[in-house]
Parts: structure tokens; C-alpha cells; sequence
């Protein structure tokens, strides 16, 4: 067993980029441990992430606002506050904040993470 100890406070929430794009931070809740990564996620408004899968699967979970996630091939899906998405593995997807809107989420990546291309205008509806 491991006890790990929150740190919400923004103090601890740092910038994301190279594979997200706008505003986006993050606290690492849990790093690797048993090949799951526990991540708390905020989305400023136009905030993404780019393509990717994961290995075996992710949750999310929305604590805050409303957002987007969206599979290969399908048409973004809006998820709100007290959503919980799962992410098959190997789905290719991307997730985050609307134009107008923040988001916030706790995301839980099981196995590798294969990061891929931003996000397109074409595929964002902006």
C-alpha cells in the first residue's frame, strides 16, 4: 500500500506543452506507480491535448466545468462536471476545454502513453 498525499493548491499545478495545445496545467498525483499514472488536469478555455492512446486505457473523470473529448473518426462528445469517460486501449483520442469554457479532470493513464499529432482546426470545433 502507498498513501500519497493531494496537492491541489495551484501551487503545484505546472504548465503542459509539446503535447498540448493553449493553457493547459497539471499536478502529477501519482507517477508511474504499477504502470498507472494519476494526473489532476486543467483546461483553460481552447486548452487540448494532441493525439494519443494509451497502452491499456484511461479515465477521466470531470471535476470542474465542461470540455470535450473526442475518438478518431467521430464527432466530439461534450462531457460536464461529474462525467466519467473510459478510453478503450489503443483509442485514439484527444480531450479538453471548449473555446468558451475551462475544464478541469483527473485522468488515470494505464500502460504507455503514444503521443501523436495536434489537433487540427478540422477536428476542433472552435
Amino acid at each position: 500500500m502507498k498513501v500519497l498525499h493531494g496537492a491541489l493548491a495551484a501551487e503545484h499545478m505546472k504548465p503542459r506543452s509539446g503535447t498540448f495545445s493553449g493553457a493547459v496545467s497539471a499536478d502529477t498525483i501519482m507517477s508511474s506507480v504499477d504502470c498507472v499514472t494519476v494526473a489532476t488536469v486543467k483546461f483553460e478555455p481552447g486548452g487540448r491535448t494532441y493525439w494519443h492512446a494509451h497502452e491499456r486505457g484511461q479515465l477521466l473523470q470531470v471535476t470542474a466545468g465542461s470540455g470535450l473529448v473526442c475518438l478518431a473518426g467521430e464527432a466530439p462528445q461534450v462531457i460536464r462536471t461529474g462525467d466519467v469517460v473510459w478510453i478503450q486501449p489503443n483509442e485514439r483520442h484527444w480531450h479538453g476545454a471548449n473555446e468558451t469554457t475551462g475544464m478541469v479532470h483527473v485522468a488515470t493513464s494505464i500502460g504507455m502513453t503514444s503521443w501523436q499529432e495536434e489537433v487540427s482546426a478540422e477536428h476542433y470545433p472552435g
